[in-house]
């Protein structure tokens, strides 16, 4: 029984494995799919633990070890052996059944085994037909879906045959409307255009209307449109009939542009004749002329400006437009001019009559009336137009011409620089400066011929400012008065002291002060007409009455005046130009005086009087913001004149005609050419080397006249000494017949009493003429150092040359006396 047990486990292996190969790697016979094998994993949980059999041998439960066996626990092991085999062939309906024989054993045994076979496999059976029961109804399903398919199938061609029949009318209907919409847009198109050329008949019916009138509700629109039609007709120049028509339109604007210059230019004249053909007697009064002229037109403005304001806004869109206000412009102006021409020219004559000896008020009153007359014509323009027009200045000027050719002939005849500068002024500050600053646009006009006038005053101001600087500078006569020094000076320092006394008393009587200023007419014309920054004075407290602007030489003065006038005038170039010729003048004039107050009085009554003139000048020229240098320019023919005389040179004549580069008129051209030399001309530098030299002469001079016979003595010494040293023969000093002790005795002793003598008139020289400690200090303080020095140098030649009984002899006066006998002095 175990080996047929053994076999049956060897062919259910052996089963296992070929079922096994049904599914196993690429080539197997019977492949399942995905959801069969699905299937099988969920049922083999299932399988794996199917029960035993309870029937089964217990003996045969060790025989079982190729799957696991799962005991029940509720299983009862049997007691023995004989009620297993018992309860087993109950089991089988063979409890009666004998096995008495092997062929017995075999047919039972087959017959178990049968059974056994029975009983296993109904299972399966069951399942399989169970299973085959399903398969078929699956099939029937699959079946039903196929049909279901190719219906499905059938109904999509169906569905997409519809759908292109539809989507090909929906697109039919769509190109349909798309081309009905593009020919109704064409239509429109057409309409809008032929709309331009449909208008081309209203818009001439309109115009020559016999009742149509610029003033007409209807005459702008038609206007407006009438200019959208040219518009639109020259930017097609495609069309058919395009010249046709564009000669049709402007035929039309033509017309209406004849009927607003036609309302214009009537309205405007007819205003001016009403205007000419009024009261004669309020025409003549030139203000309420005036009056008229303003407030007429003014009240005319609203007839035209809505017109005017049309044209105006088409000007950038055709040059008919332009044109057309230009000659609105034109007639406007033209009939401005016609009604202000007269009046004007009338009014600037009164003025002229009225202020002939004053030029100065004839500027002002003229310059103030034309100023008021543009800004009035401004505004009146406003009122008509809104955009400017170059064509109101011309007007403007033209009308400010007239008042400038009356004025002109005026001016060349003005000779008083004092008049011309106050013109100037009066051009330059108070109109350009002020008023015309202030409004520029309306003040355009006037500015241009104020500039002109201004030019033409400032050339006649140049011009006689040159004869002056000629005539009363350079060509100045010094009368007798004007050289009377220091004796004028001396009169006023007693005047001034009679005034200081009288002053005390004046204190001492009504404890008050009194401030008392002696200015001739001169001087005062001077402060008045100068810049007070220009001709100032010094503190009340250091002034002398001979340091006034009166007690200046005259030529100092006039050059003063002369700057102080031009210098807000003119331009700063031509004033450097002219301040230099001024001042070059002036140091002529002040060097001509001192020469003739040296014959006159003393050599230091000159020298004093150039210092203190050159010192005022150099102090009054200082708040001038200008610089006093000039640029010369100047053709230096040295060159030219050398390469002449060279290629004239008989010993250079062979080499005239020479081809070569040795050839002296090849020569002459390369190095006779001539030279542009370029040199700085400064007024300030001049008077400052006028006065350097000057001081220097006083300061030579007074120290010649205190020591300069000890000077010459020791220069004698030096001489004398330095032949020594230069090998010649030694000399004592002691030994020579004019550096005896008496001798140089007598000489220091005049030079020490002239010192005495001299020394507190040249102080009272000083005091009188410079009138300041300071300035007097530093004038003398170099003849001081040289008195000392020469002092001190004879002092050390006597202690190297002479004995004490000698020196005794000689009795110089020691550094201290010096010093002493110089600060008594003082």
């Amino acid at each position: 029984t175990r080996n047929r047990m053994a076999e049956v486990d060897v062919s259910e292996a052996g089963s296992r494995e070929q079922l096994a190969l049904w599914e196993r790697g690429p080539g197997s016979s019977a492949p399942l799919t995905d959801t069969q094998q699905r299937s099988v994993a969920e049922l083999r949980p299932a399988a794996d633990n199917t029960p035993l059999p309870a029937e089964l041998p217990i003996e045969d439960l060790c025989s079982l070890t190729s799957r696991s066996i799962t005991v029940p626990l509720t299983a009862v092991v049997p007691e023995s052996t004989e009620d297993i085999l018992l309860k087993g062939f109950t089991a089988l309906n063979m409890e009666n059944e004998k096995i008495e024989t092997a062929q017995q054993f075999f047919s039972c045994f087959s017959k178990i085994q049968t059974q056994m076979d029975q009983d296993e496999g109904t299972k399966y059976r069951e399942l399989r037909d169970y299973l085959c029961g399903f398969q078929e109804q699956c099939n029937a399903i699959l079946n039903d879906v196929n049909t279901a398919l190719l219906h499905l199938e059938s109904l999509q061609k169906q569905y997409l045959f519809v759908s292109t029949k539809t989507g090909t009318l929906h697109e039919a209907c769509e190109q349909l409307l798309k081309e009905q919409s593009e020919l109704v847009d064409l239509a429109e198109n057409i309409q809008q255009k032929l709309s331009y050329f449909n208008e081309l008949e209203n818009i001439n019916t309109k115009l020559n209307s016999p009742t149509l009138s610029v003033n007409s509700e209807g005459f702008i629109p038609t206007l407006a449109k009438l200019d959208d039609c040219i518009t639109y007709v020259s930017s097609h120049p495609g069309f058919r009939d395009y010249p046709v028509y564009l000669a049709k339109f402007k035929h039309c604007l033509s017309k209406a542009m004849h009927l607003m210059k036609t309302y214009t230019v009537n309205t405007l004249q007819n205003l001016s004749i009403q205007l000419t053909k009024r009261d004669p007697s309020v025409i003549s009064n030139t203000d309420n002329a005036f009056t008229l002229f303003y407030v007429k037109f003014r009240a005319a403005a609203p007839k035209v400006r809505s017109l005017i304001e049309q044209i105006e806004q088409r000007t950038d869109k055709s040059p008919e437009y332009q044109q057309l206000l230009s000659e609105v412009h034109q007639c406007y102006l033209d009939q401005r001019a016609f009604l202000l021409g007269p009046s004007i020219a009338s009014t600037i004559v009164d003025l002229t009559s009225q202020n002939n000896k004053d030029h100065c008020a004839l500027v002002r009153s003229g310059c103030a009336f034309l100023v008021h007359v543009c800004q009035d014509e401004h505004r009146l323009y406003n009122e008509f137009f809104t955009k400017p027009t170059t064509k109101l200045d011309e007007l403007l000027v033209k009308l400010c011409t007239v008042w400038y050719d009356v004025f002109r002939p005026l001016i060349i005849h003005v000779n008083h620089l004092e008049t011309l500068s106050e013109l100037c002024g009066i051009l330059k500050n108070e109109m350009l400066e002020d008023h015309v600053q202030n409004n520029v646009e309306q003040l355009g006009a006037f500015s241009t011929v104020a500039k002109q006038m201004l030019e033409d005053v400032q050339e006649r101001l140049m011009y006689r400012t040159h004869i002056y600087i000629q005539t009363d500078i350079v060509g100045y006569k010094p009368a007798a008065g004007d050289l009377a020094y220091p004796d004028k000076l001396e009169m006023m320092e007693q005047i001034a002291q009679s005034l200081k006394d009288e002053q005390k008393k004046l204190h001492a009587a009504d404890s008050s002060l009194a401030e008392v200023q002696l200015e001739d007419s001169d001087s005062e014309n001077v402060i008045k007409s100068g810049n007070p920054d220009v001709l100032k004075s010094r503190p009340q407290s250091s002034i002398s009455p001979a340091d006034l602007h009166g007690m200046w030489y005259p030529t100092v003065r006039r050059t003063l005046v002369c700057l102080s006038k031009l210098y807000r005038c003119i331009d700063r170039t031509v004033f450097q130009g002219l301040s230099q010729e001024a001042l070059f003048a002036c140091i002529q004039s002040l060097l001509g005086a001192a020469e003739l107050i040296t014959k006159n009085k003393t050599l230091t009554d000159g020298q004093l009087f150039l210092i203190k003139h050159l010192l005022i000048l150099r102090e009054q020229i200082a708040p001038f913001h200008t610089d006093f240098a000039i640029k010369e320019i100047s053709l230096d023919l040295k060159k030219t004149r050398d390469a002449a005389f060279k290629m004239l040179n008989p010993r250079f004549a062979p080499r005239l005609f020479r081809l070569s580069s040795n050839n002296s008129i090849l020569e002459f051209l390369l190095e006779g050419s001539p030279e542009i030399k370029e040199h700085y001309i400064d007024s300030k530098k001049e008077v400052d080397r006028n006065l350097k030299a000057a001081c220097e002469k006083f300061i030579q001079y007074q120290t010649k006249l205190f020591v300069g016979h000890l000077e010459e003595f020791m220069t004698k010494v030096s001489a004398l000494k330095a032949m020594g040293h230069q090998g010649g023969p030694k000399y004592s000093l002691a030994q020579q017949p004019w550096a005896q002790p008496a001798k140089i005795n007598d000489l220091v002793a005049s030079t020490y009493k002239t010192i005495k003598g001299k020394l507190p008139v040249t102080l009272r020289s000083l005091s009188l003429y410079l009138y300041n400690k300071d300035t007097e200090f530093i004038l003398f303080k170099p003849v001081r150092s040289n008195i000392q020095q020469t002092f001190q140098k004879l002092q050390g030649v006597l202690q190297e040359d002479f004995s004490g009984e000698e020196l005794l002899i000689i009795a110089c006066p020691s550094m201290d006396q010096v010093n002493l006998l110089l600060s008594a002095s003082n």
